[in-house]
């Protein structure tokens, strides 16, 4: 299959990665093919979840709220999984991006991967080796977006240099 015709869903745990990763999360799926759903899951009543209120508005995410309805519990998980098979079974999809840093996801990778959708996971370098193994591909965000810094920075110098060669 070509990467023009894939047609991904890009499903995002919230409260276990890092809201400076949506660059990243959104190019690094791009460049599988077209983003058809765009969703990221979280009890957005929740303080910690207020570093993800810019990205989610600026790339059109939709938040999916989930309420801990006990103490301990990543409710929000369930939810993730839920959609992510209700996704599958609308037949749209050849593509789910899967983003975590948790375990918890390594069914759910293997159960897409058993009907035959690609499965792009992602998340940090801590990342338990079951659900990396679980995907088709697996992305190292840590990494993606420490490149992603550093090649903004290589790219500003040489303009400071021009800059300041022609004062």
């Amino acid at each position: 299959m070509e990467k023009e015709e894939m047609k991904l869903a890009v499903l995002i745990d919230a409260e276990n990665i890092a809201s400076k990763y949506i660059g990243v999360i959104l190019s690094e799926a791009n460049t599988l093919g077209n983003v058809i759903y765009k969703r990221i899951y979280g009890n957005w009543t929740s303080s910690q979840m207020g570093a993800w209120r810019d990205p989610v508005l600026d790339n059109a995410v939709q938040p999916i709220q989930q309420y801990n309805n006990a103490s301990g519990k990543n409710s929000s998980d369930s939810s993730l999984i839920i959609d992510a098979m209700d996704l599958l079974y609308t037949g749209k999809l050849n593509g789910v991006c899967i983003v975590s840093s948790d375990s918890d996801f390594t069914r759910l990778a293997t159960r897409l991967r058993e009907s035959e959708v690609y499965v792009l996971g992602m998340g940090e370098q801590k990342t338990p080796r079951s659900f990396i193994s679980a995907c088709n591909k697996f992305a190292y965000l840590d990494l993606l977006y420490q490149n992603s810094v550093n090649n903004a920075r290589s790219k500003k110098r040489p303009q400071q240099n021009i800059q300041k060669n022609k004062n």
